[in-house]
């Protein structure tokens, strides 16, 4: 089953998250009060809202309480983020991961039952956006606009197998560049390098075949 995101405020890290899930082939439903930001990102989102407020009563016509994630991103506008967050907890979203203008409203956040708090820029984004769509990516590092190093989890479908047998570079055109297990990290491992479930992967690819290798090789 997917899971189903939405981005509320559509500023600069907002607008970021949503175009990285439109460019990853994620639905999102995106929100803002202003119009004109509705408007700018209408082809981007799945869908996109104007809502003139807030509020338990509009968040729910819109179902968002069948949401499992939800991005807070407004500005400096600590007050909404902070009534905006409340809701959405108490609507029962599992994750809420909220924007936080400094320090103070890091704080308060967190007292509130946010269960993330950041301090975002546009890597920051992009990062957070391939961690939340899938379970086995811990970390994404953008090298450029088509390549990338991920690191992933290794599930028990890989247990057991080396490198040679799991053939990443010729199926899917990744580099195995790493591997974490427990305290020990294996740098440029050998092909006869045996991998098992729950190794971490340091895998570097484009960004096309990095996300083929996380649906199909694992």
């Amino acid at each position: 089953m997917n899971k189903q995101f939405v981005v509320i405020g559509l500023g600069n890290f907002g607008g970021n998250l949503v175009e990285e899930f439109h460019e990853m082939g994620v639905e999102v439903l995106a929100i803002d009060q202003s119009l004109e930001k509705v408007e700018k990102y209408q082809g981007i989102a799945t869908h996109c809202v104007q809502l003139n407020a807030f509020n338990e009563e509009s968040f729910n016509q819109l179902g968002l309480r069948n949401m499992d994630h939800a991005f807070v991103s407004f500005g400096d506008d600590v007050e909404s983020s902070i009534l905006t967050t409340l809701i959405l907890k108490e609507l029962g979203i599992s994750q809420v991961w909220v924007k936080a203008s400094d320090s103070y409203h890091k704080r308060v956040l967190e007292k509130i039952g946010a269960d993330r708090v950041i301090h975002p820029e546009r890597d920051i984004a992009k990062r957070i956006a391939h961690h939340v769509v899938s379970e086995k990516m811990i970390d994404y590092i953008e090298l450029s606009q088509e390549h990338g190093i991920v690191e992933m989890i290794a599930t028990k479908k890989m247990n057991h197998k080396s490198i040679l047998e799991l053939n990443v570079r010729a199926k899917y055109g990744c580099t195995i560049i790493g591997i974490q297990r427990k305290e020990t990290t294996i740098v440029s491992p050998s092909a006869d390098e045996v991998i098992y479930k729950a190794d971490v992967l340091i895998v570097l690819g484009s960004n096309k075949d990095l996300y083929r290798f996380e649906k199909e090789g694992f």
